[in-house]
């Protein structure tokens, strides 16, 4: 061990009690020693009750229908969301503003994010209704266990398949972290299954004796993974361990356009391989706190000055660190129409 390392364990050991999850980033969440004690295993099983917990105080936010979709398949899926005369106005809002946009490219996918901040938001009123409706909103909420404020962007998918660049490595099912979190994706347009729709494995947000299993094996080694994003928390599934999990065939999300789709990505997920150029436009969610948090609010980004703006806050902080390193995930592409395509 390095003596950095030495001189940061206070700050390492204080990680464990948070959503900190990179095997390689922190020796004690990576130590082989830990994991064969079950340090892995506790903080899975600590997490999921904590959610459990929490998300039963916020059975109110959804009719018992979708909470039942939940539970079974990790995910809510709901078609013909909003009347044609809404949608038609909402896309009409999205196609023809000018957005500030960030483009970040993993292999032959670029994928585009405009935050929606209230600044952004106060002259679209469409958009703004979507962005703050209930369907959108408590969605998040419930299946994040969180009644928090969520980080809300426009995302825009434009894959390449016919490029040299390497596969976009969201085409590997993962799961996020160790813990509930959600993800939702308002879809505008039709989805082509020939287009890399989202996937999912149905009942894989849950913990099972075989998925325990399958997380204690892969902590005892993550922090050596040659897979960066294995090694740093986000498990990579090979195709041969679905039966082992006795997990069902996934499923395709090759939806019309008006459905939105809300997902707990701990539960394996893919972006699917696109056989063809394709660009996927819509309206995306994302809400993850600490997973040990006994208590379901007191978000203080939900609060007056503060909500609805943890999108611009994340992208700023990708333009300082820019500025700083000369390199960043995620790059300003400038103020732009939505499907522009990317420079990077």
């Amino acid at each position: 061990m390095r003596a950095a390392d030495v001189l940061k364990m206070p700050l390492y050991a204080a990680e464990l009690a948070t959503g900190a999850k990179s095997f390689r980033d922190n020796p004690l969440i990576g130590s082989r020693r830990l994991n064969e004690a079950g340090l892995h295993a506790k903080r899975i099983k600590l997490a999921e009750s904590m959610a459990d917990s929490r998300r039963r105080r916020l059975e109110h936010l959804l009719p018992e229908a979708d909470r039942a979709a939940y539970a079974r398949d990790g995910f809510i899926a709901t078609r013909n969301l909003l009347p044609e005369d809404e949608l038609a106005a909402l896309r009409k809002e999205v196609e023809t503003t000018r957005f500030d946009a960030w483009d970040m490219r993993q292999g032959n996918a670029v994928t585009r994010f405009v935050p929606l901040p209230p600044s952004v938001l106060a002259d679209l009123p469409h958009l703004k209704a979507f962005v703050w409706s209930k369907p959108f909103q408590n969605g998040l909420r419930y299946v994040g266990s969180t009644n928090g404020d969520p980080l809300v962007y426009l995302h825009i998918v434009m894959t390449n398949p016919d490029t040299k660049r390497k596969a976009d490595p969201q085409t590997a099912f993962h799961s996020d972290t160790f813990h509930q979190t959600a993800k939702s994706w308002f879809f505008l347009y039709d989805i082509d299954d020939a287009e890399g729709p989202f996937t999912y494995i149905p009942g894989s947000h849950r913990l099972t004796p075989e998925r325990l299993e399958w997380e204690r094996e892969q902590s005892l080694s993550a922090c050596g993974d040659k897979n960066t994003l294995h090694a740093r928390g986000s498990f990579r599934l090979a195709p041969e361990e679905l039966g082992r999990l006795k997990y069902p065939e996934p499923v395709r999300f090759a939806v019309p356009g008006n459905t939105l789709v809300v997902a707990d990505t701990h539960g394996f997920h893919a972006r699917a391989a696109s056989k063809r150029p394709s660009v996927r436009v819509g309206i995306y969610g994302s809400l993850r706190r600490n997973p040990f948090l006994p208590w379901a609010g007191l978000d203080p980004f939900d609060l007056p000055g503060l909500r609805g703006r943890q999108a611009r806050f994340y992208m700023a902080q990708k333009d300082l660190q820019f500025r700083l390193k000369g390199k960043a995930s995620h790059r300003y592409a400038g103020k732009i129409l939505v499907t522009e395509p990317s420079k990077f």
